[in-house]
């Protein structure tokens, strides 16, 4: 089976869980579609960009077909014109039997199309297209729209299908797989007693700042602990502001963005991951979250909030401790009461087993192929909408 995936950019090296799609699923017979290319196919695979420049005859009647695919299927964000062309042709001459559209606004783009050509589409939610892409309205309508229209949905979390649930958006064939680690790599190595790591983007979901002064906090009579931050982000230098104002700078260490790798060695080897998500004020939720199933591969005993799928990863107070979002001072004791564990080996051991037994990604990419596979079996020609194979 060969197997079109859909993605807004390519290539991103943190988009680990649609990167490993790209290189292994369906053994490797994959092409990609893709809102923008980067410049790096670093798989070698045939690729697509959708939005690589209008010609002058796709500006001039954009507005009729802006305004009817807005009409028609509650978005603008479909091909048309002489893209449309090229894409079904792409698609065609690459032999593409299916297409997995990760994020539900790269199936919105894709969807109808893929129903023209008769060729059965999957969409994979995975935190904000599940969270803050539905605030309005309008997206709310197209998703619904959408759904007959997909041979089945998955997401990496139950959280993100009761959230789009709650607003009238939901598919008879929805299945939980979460994105998973491979755990032969992320593995634990022999822990430095008292390192704490922080991985993600500084940004208002991640909440860095009440990480660091919980840290600072529960850590207040232990010098000798150490805090390391990888990420980048608008509230990186806030954040390294307030290290130097709480007088702690000394236990921190500040990385900026990191290659996969190098996120990697530090997890094999930290004790304690620590991660205070939270709903931005924009709505945006994590699904769940990679760092943390990464962090349980290694071994790592994790605190962090009671946050979207989190509480699906974490059993609290047997792998690691759960919190409420925006929760401070409990963040704090929970980081404590981590410190405090009576025998931090066991919890060690129990969050590796559990990452081995839910997070595995070489067998969760078996279950996603079998999914698809099932679907198909059942409704080979899955949607609502009639449909031919069309000339284009």
């Amino acid at each position: 089976m060969r197997a079109a995936i859909a993605t807004g950019e390519y290539h991103l090296g943190g988009e680990t869980f649609i990167n490993r799609h790209i290189e292994h699923l369906f053994g490797g017979n994959t092409v990609v579609v893709c809102g923008r290319f980067r410049g790096d196919n670093p798989y070698g695979k045939p690729y697509f960009v959708r939005r690589d420049g209008l010609s002058g005859r796709d500006i001039m009647v954009a507005p009729w077909w802006l305004l009817r695919n807005r009409m028609t299927h509650g978005t603008s964000r479909l091909p048309f014109g002489e893209a449309r062309h090229a894409l079904v042709k792409f698609l065609r001459e690459e032999h593409v039997d299916v297409i997995l559209a990760e994020f539900g606004t790269q199936a919105l783009a894709l969807a109808p199309l893929a129903n023209e050509l008769s060729i059965p589409i999957f969409s994979y939610f995975r935190g904000t297209d599940a969270s803050k892409a539905i605030r309005t309205e309008r997206m709310r309508a197209a998703y619904r729209k959408m759904m007959p229209r997909l041979a089945g949905v998955f997401s990496v979390s139950r959280f993100l299908l009761d959230n789009m649930a709650k607003h009238g958006i939901s598919h008879p064939n929805s299945t939980v797989i979460p994105s998973g680690v491979d755990t032969r790599r992320f593995a634990p190595q022999a822990k430095v007693p008292l390192s704490f790591l922080a991985v993600g983007r500084f940004v208002e979901k991640k909440a860095p700042m009440t990480t660091l002064r919980a840290f600072a906090k529960a850590t207040r009579d232990l010098p000798e602990a150490r805090l390391d931050f990888i990420g980048d982000g608008p509230l990186l230098e806030p954040t390294r502001a307030l290290a130097r104002d709480l007088g702690i700078a000394a236990k921190l260490r500040f990385h900026g963005a990191q290659p996969h790798h190098t996120v990697r060695d530090r997890l094999m080897s930290t004790q304690f991951f620590l991660q205070h998500s939270v709903t931005a004020r924009d709505g945006n939720t994590e699904g769940l979250p990679t760092a943390i199933q990464e962090a349980m591969a290694c071994g790592c005993i994790t605190v962090s909030t009671r946050h979207a799928g989190i509480p699906e990863a974490i059993d609290e107070g047997e792998t690691g401790f759960l919190v409420e979002e925006h929760d401070e001072p409990g963040f704090a004791q929970a980081i404590a009461s981590a410190i405090a564990v009576p025998d931090p080996a066991a919890m060690s051991a129990r969050a590796r087993h559990v990452a081995e037994e839910r997070f595995d990604n070489h067998v969760l990419l078996k279950v996603l192929e079998r999914h698809i596979q099932d679907a198909l079996l059942l409704d080979p020609n899955p949607g609502d909408i009639p449909r031919t194979r069309t000339s284009a």
